[in-house]
């Protein structure tokens, strides 16, 4: 339960007391980082065994946002994902310190690296006589190395597409710098507030969906969640 939100925290704190003097265990997040990451686990006995379901989304579980704010969420029973949710929670919990995920990029600990990393697999495609090209749908590009990232895949001539809906300082059509990257504003009748990262992979494409904006708060200081949702086969 995160005390810190913005605009919530009376609310949650409501919530928590209630969800208390139910029985249930409330977490409150890790010293220094704020939960951010929205992601829900049910994990049921079946059969001989047991199976996970997992909920992701890019934005909260709030009824009233839900009516306002346009977000996408995906429900799945993939076991590598659900292994790396167990695996959150009990880093939430402090029972793990676990780094090494299989499928989903988690901050602080490894978005910053795989989508570095991410970027630069765009850029060997693209030296390989592939058409590289990204796309990422975002709230705020702030963040400098992940800034610096993108100018060099653009100087490799691989083509980026930012859609930002609020403060970027990416610029833009620099000649030798940002040639090949163009940035849109979105401004609709939703507040536009999902985060979608694609990668062309050279035919192979991935496409993630996440809470995290690409700035220092969100990558080095709060824990988020990015998730595969799409890739060929």
């Amino acid at each position: 339960m995160e005390l810190k939100a913005r605009f919530d925290e009376e609310s949650n704190i409501n919530w928590a007391r209630k969800l208390e003097s139910a029985g249930v265990h409330v977490i409150y997040g890790l010293l220094g980082l704020k939960t951010h990451s929205k992601i829900a686990l049910v994990v049921r006995r079946e059969g001989e065994g047991i199976r996970r379901y997992i909920h992701l989304s890019t934005g909260n579980y709030n009824a009233v946002t839900a009516q306002i704010y346009e977000d996408l969420g995906m429900f799945t029973c993939d076991e590598e994902i659900g292994a790396d949710a167990t695996d959150l929670f009990n880093y939430l919990t402090g029972y793990s310190n676990k780094r090494d995920y299989r499928k989903l990029l988690v901050a602080p600990i490894n978005l910053r690296e795989r989508l570095e990393e991410l970027i630069q697999r765009e850029i060997d495609h693209q030296k390989q006589g592939e058409a590289g090209h990204l796309i990422f749908k975002i709230n705020a590009l702030v963040d400098k190395p992940i800034i610096q990232a993108l100018y060099r895949a653009s100087q490799a001539g691989v083509k980026v597409d930012i859609l930002a809906r609020g403060i970027c300082c990416l610029r833009p059509g620099i000649k030798g710098v940002s040639d090949n990257i163009q940035v849109t504003s979105i401004v609709g009748r939703f507040l536009e507030h999902s985060r979608i990262f694609y990668f062309r992979n050279a035919g192979q494409e991935e496409v993630y969906l996440g809470s995290a904006d690409l700035m220092p708060r969100n990558i080095n200081r709060r824990v988020e969640v990015t998730f595969p949702c799409a890739s060929a086969p």
